[in-house]
């Protein structure tokens, strides 16, 4: 699928397309489609000073996304594996058309589709304004409305560092965000995104694997901003997820072709740094719990009275606009939110649509995500961890597996716990 994503004022008819994506603007013709239509001016409201490069990655992700709901999975000769061409128009067209193939390869490890992209100049970046705010906060976290990003953002607090809160606005979680950066550290300075990705004859149900590079994208945006980076220094961009979920090891051989994303995967975090590092982006990538189970995050959260204030109000679910904004209890995050409160021994609070999954039927017990827990629990038994994880972490990037094999270990030992108490057989 051949996508050009540009401004309003790009010439579409040059470049051969079967979509064409207006980037930053409203768009009134019904066969294009438009993404970021607010976002330019979201970023100038806040008067900070990006760098140019950042401004370039984040068309991109605007790019990627938009292919991302553009393309039918159901359509591509495998069933699952898409194949774009996308062109993306950057005010520095020649650095990211030299540095494409490490771009495609981390977009092929966060999608597992096949990407081949092109750069035009014509890209967006607005004048600084005259009254430039440089933030003086020291670092960035990303802050999506979900339990562990929750858990990050309180122990940098707590360890003394005043990070700047970024979040993508999601239906169900916008004012959760902006309510968790207002509680914590007496309250955080705080952005938050929409996309507003639209693009006509989307995939449905939409693919969910390459949403989060915009995400990324805000984070590494707003770090090029703060007073610290103007003056020369690196700035750490935190990513807060669990180990277990940050690899996402398929529970079944037949789970390989996950809906969920892959962003905070050890491969994907390497190649999205090698491409920050070439850009010449001050902006260092960190996930600090990679080798830790949620239940663990739970148990050494630096704030356990803030944790267990709020901890219920948090999101986890895969599926949680599908159950009109509550959890289902059922899909592999719930399970795993629910094993890491058993873990850490606290109460949880949380409404879950499918509550008692032992009781023996195909909604609760009988779930495939349930089953499949089980299914992974007793291959990891029988074959050890190391071959059950299979391809999951045998990528040369990635320089600590024998530790992280051991985090998933630890990981799915809490799901198999929750699984024993609520006797789910």
């Amino acid at each position: 699928m051949k996508i050009t994503c540009a401004l309003s004022d790009f010439d579409f008819a040059g470049v051969p397309s079967d979509l064409n994506i207006v980037l930053y603007g409203h768009n009134s013709d019904p066969t294009r489609g438009s993404a970021g239509t607010a976002l330019k001016q979201a970023i100038v409201r806040e008067k900070v000073v990006p760098a140019a490069r950042a401004w370039d990655l984040l068309s991109i992700a605007l790019a990627v996304v938009s292919a991302d709901l553009a393309g039918h999975r159901d359509r591509s000769p495998d069933g699952w594996t898409r194949e774009f061409e996308l062109t993306v128009s950057v005010v520095d067209a020649p650095f990211w058309s030299a540095n494409a193939g490490i771009l495609q390869q981390m977009l092929a490890v966060l999608s597992t589709d096949r990407w081949t992209l092109q750069f035009v100049e014509g890209g967006i970046l607005p004048q600084p304004d005259k009254q430039a705010v440089h933030p003086t906060e020291d670092c960035v976290v990303l802050l999506s409305g979900g339990l562990d990003s929750y858990i990050g953002a309180i122990d940098l607090v707590e360890k003394g560092l005043k990070p700047f809160a970024v979040s993508q606005m999601v239906r169900g979680d916008g004012e959760k965000q902006i309510a968790f950066a207002g509680e914590i550290g007496g309250g955080l300075r705080h952005f938050q995104g929409n996309h507003n990705t639209d693009v006509p004859d989307p995939e449905n149900p939409p693919s969910q694997r390459a949403r989060s590079i915009v995400f990324l994208a805000y984070g590494v945006l707003m770090a090029t901003t703060l007073s610290r980076y103007h003056a020369g220094d690196e700035v750490t961009l935190y990513l807060c997820e669990n180990g277990f979920i940050a690899i996402n090891p398929p529970l079944t051989g037949g789970r390989i072709g996950s809906l969920s994303t892959r962003t905070t995967h050890p491969v994907f975090l390497v190649l999205l740094q090698q491409v920050l590092t070439a850009a010449g982006l001050r902006v260092k990538v960190e996930n600090p719990y990679q080798l830790k189970t949620k239940g663990e995050m739970m148990v050494e959260c630096l704030n356990q009275m803030l944790l267990d204030a709020h901890a219920h109000q948090t999101t986890s679910c895969g599926r949680f606009l599908k159950f009109g904004y509550k959890h289902c209890g059922r899909c592999v995050p719930c399970q795993v939110r629910r094993a890491a409160f058993k873990a850490s021994g606290k109460v949880d609070q949380t409404f879950y649509v499918y509550e008692d999954l032992g009781i023996d039927d195909e909604e609760h017990a009988g779930f495939d995500d349930v089953r499949s827990a089980l299914i992974g629990i007793a291959e990891r038994r029988e074959t050890g961890t190391r071959r059950w994880i299979g391809s999951s972490l045998s990528s040369a990037l990635v320089d600590n597996k024998d530790q992280l094999a051991q985090t998933i270990e630890r990981g799915l030992a809490e799901i198999e716990s929750l699984m024993t108490a609520m006797r789910v057989q």
